[in-house]
């Protein structure tokens, strides 16, 4: 009895501290889901996400070209399973409890990776190894455009509130590390908020694809992207998501909190309140890369 006690007053401990921190729809009984996911839809010894879940009776996985968005997005390899949520300055996340894999993404520790910054770097990384590179770039906040192709050329962007000017100042360099100086000028200067403006929006849920991204703009908001996608008979489609935080972290895999019986994927819906791991998304819009 004494341990069941003390179980429950450290999941409710668990609650109240998630509330401090964030915008959360977080009960003892969504604590409680979180420590449970069907073991019949997870591979724990899996290192891919594609592998790592499996799929319901009745679905089958949306398939797609070699090579695509998509493919690349549901091949992504993860961590080995149980490894956990790390800050960008080494410490643990204080909330363990919401996924299910850890994507093979560094995190530097300048803090500057957060959630829409984790997205922009997969979608970068994507088309720099695509040999697209002429297709990486990003609009500020402000609105103005900052392309990879530009800034290896020597442009660097003078910003004097929202008035933006670009000048070449800097020797011509396309090598990979100077990419990263790029993405980390663009984390910097882009967000949630660059993003909803920016990005065609989904209208339809039954346009929603691999690599679509469940957002709220803003200063805070927050951004998710699907990275796996199934269907059944009757046309119903299920998905999984992924997402970075701020502070900056290890981007993982998340659990469905809401409903454990189909826990880690996900029933979406157009502006319908979504809860994501640690965030709630009160009415839900979706948008796409270009």
């Amino acid at each position: 009895m004494k341990k069941a006690i003390l179980l429950i007053c450290v999941l409710v401990s668990i609650c109240a501290l998630a509330l401090q921190f964030r915008p959360v729809k977080q009960t003892v009984q969504q604590t409680i889901n979180a420590v449970t996911v069907k073991t019949n839809l997870l591979n724990k010894d899996s290192l891919t996400i594609k592998t790592r879940v499996n799929v319901p009776d009745g679905f089958k996985r949306v398939e797609y070209n070699s090579g695509s968005f998509q493919e690349y997005l549901r091949n992504y390899t993860l961590k080995p399973f149980n490894t956990k949520i790390i800050n960008y300055d080494g410490s643990e996340y204080y909330w363990q409890l919401g996924h299910i894999g850890i994507l093979e993404i560094p995190v530097p520790k300048n803090g500057l990776q957060q959630c829409a910054d984790a997205l922009i770097r997969i979608r970068s990384e994507y088309l720099w190894d695509q040999n697209r590179k002429e297709e990486i770039g990003f609009n500020f906040t402000s609105g103005h455009y900052c392309s990879w192709v530009k800034y290896a050329e020597g442009y660097r962007p003078k910003i004097n509130g929202n008035k933006v000017t670009f000048n070449k100042i800097a020797k011509k360099n396309h090598a990979k590390s100077n990419f990263y100086k790029y993405l980390n000028l663009i984390y910097t200067y882009s967000g949630t908020l660059s993003l909803y403006n920016e990005l065609p929006k989904i209208t339809s849920i039954k346009d929603l694809k691999i690599g679509d991204m469940l957002i709220r703009g803003g200063s805070p908001g927050h951004i998710v992207m699907i990275t796996d996608e199934i269907i059944n008979e009757q046309g119903e489609k299920r998905f999984l998501l992924f997402q970075g935080n701020t502070p900056a972290q290890s981007v993982h895999l998340v659990k469905n909190l809401e409903d454990t019986e189909i826990s880690p994927w996900y029933n979406l819906k157009l502006d319908a309140e979504i809860g994501v791991s640690n965030y709630t998304f009160s009415s839900s819009k979706f948008v796409r890369f270009k």
